[in-house]
């Protein structure tokens, strides 16, 4: 090769290099990052109320030290988390409304119990609307000390018309996770044409715990009189209310998203998700990422706490796949 053309190939290539971005820095264990990422909301959440509730969503492997379902457990991370959260583990795991099959639910289970026996509260949500498998999947998690939520719509934004009651219903106060029966999942209220018909649908239910967004409609925060509102079941029982928040993944519809990332991003932000538009990749081990979560008057987790929730609802605590 000519001099001239060797030259024109390492001036290519430097440019190349120099505007790739997002090229994650080696030796990072993702694994202990994210165990890390959820003590530290675990920490601060308790230190202002010792009762917080803190339930991580998927991403079980981080129940083991080596993320291996012989491994041995990962006492610090258990004992900063009062719940598991685990979707898909009888429905939906291949297609909704489609049993899971016994290989996916035997990687699962075993992670699950380990948590169950660390005092964990395990939480499933299986996605299937087919009447006979509703039923199949209260009954399965049932029998496995699990309380479940069979959603009928993944997007979450109905309260199932099926069973015309909550499973285990009863009239009992909830004042802990370990107490619950059942739950509803409903963090999407674009059926809901107003704040206050949203309220009116939750507050007419007999769940022993509501999982919800901070905001109605991505934009409108709820108050901590509104949550106060949602924590009586309509037997008069009390109920918790469980906030939704994704610390995985950064959202272009959220309030601390700044418009001049769409051009200029900052160097934690990564990819967006092709499954999920505007939804964005983060490297959740950053600071400045971590400080947007909590830590601080102005983060997310600050703002939950604020409102009056009883705990926070981690997404896509499993991120440390996508990086491994």
């Amino acid at each position: 090769m000519k001099k001239t053309s060797l030259i024109i190939v390492s001036i290519l290539f430097l440019n190349f290099i120099s505007c790739k971005k997002n090229n994650v820095p080696e030796g990072i264990d993702f694994k202990q990052e994210m165990r890390n990422f959820v003590q530290g909301i675990s920490s601060y959440a308790k230190t202002v109320n010792p009762n917080f509730i803190i339930i991580p969503q998927n991403g079980n492997q981080l129940a083991t030290e080596n993320g291996d379902e012989n491994g041995a457990p990962a006492t610090s991370y258990l004992n900063a988390i009062d719940g598991q959260g685990q979707e898909d583990l009888y429905y939906g795991y291949d297609n909704d409304d489609r049993a899971t099959s016994q290989n996916d639910i035997g990687y699962l289970k075993p992670f699950l119990d380990i948590e169950e026996n660390a005092g964990v509260q395990v939480m499933v949500t299986d996605y299937c609307s087919t009447h006979s498998k509703m039923d199949d999947s209260y009954q399965k998690n049932n029998n496995s000390g699990y309380i479940s939520f069979a959603a009928s719509e993944r997007d979450l934004n109905v309260i199932p018309n099926y069973p015309t009651t909550p499973y285990n219903v009863n009239s009992d106060d909830i004042n802990t996770l370990s107490e619950t029966k059942n739950f509803l999942y409903l963090i999407n209220t674009e059926n809901y044409s107003t704040k206050q018909n949203f309220l009116d649908a939750v507050s007419q239910t007999n769940y022993d715990l509501v999982l919800i967004d901070l905001f109605f409609n991505d934009n409108d925060a709820f108050t901590n009189a509104e949550i106060t509102s949602l924590k009586t079941k309509q037997n008069g029982g009390k109920r918790l209310i469980i906030c939704y928040m994704s610390i995985g993944e950064a959202e272009d519809y959220r309030y601390y998203w700044q418009s001049d990332w769409n051009k200029n991003k900052p160097e934690w932000l990564d990819k967006e998700n092709p499954n999920w538009k505007g939804n964005y990749k983060v490297w959740y081990w950053e600071k400045e990422w971590q400080d947007i979560i909590f830590g601080n008057d102005n983060s997310y987790l600050k703002k939950i706490l604020d409102a009056g929730f009883d705990g926070v609802y981690l997404d896509i605590i499993d991120a440390f796949e996508y990086y491994e």
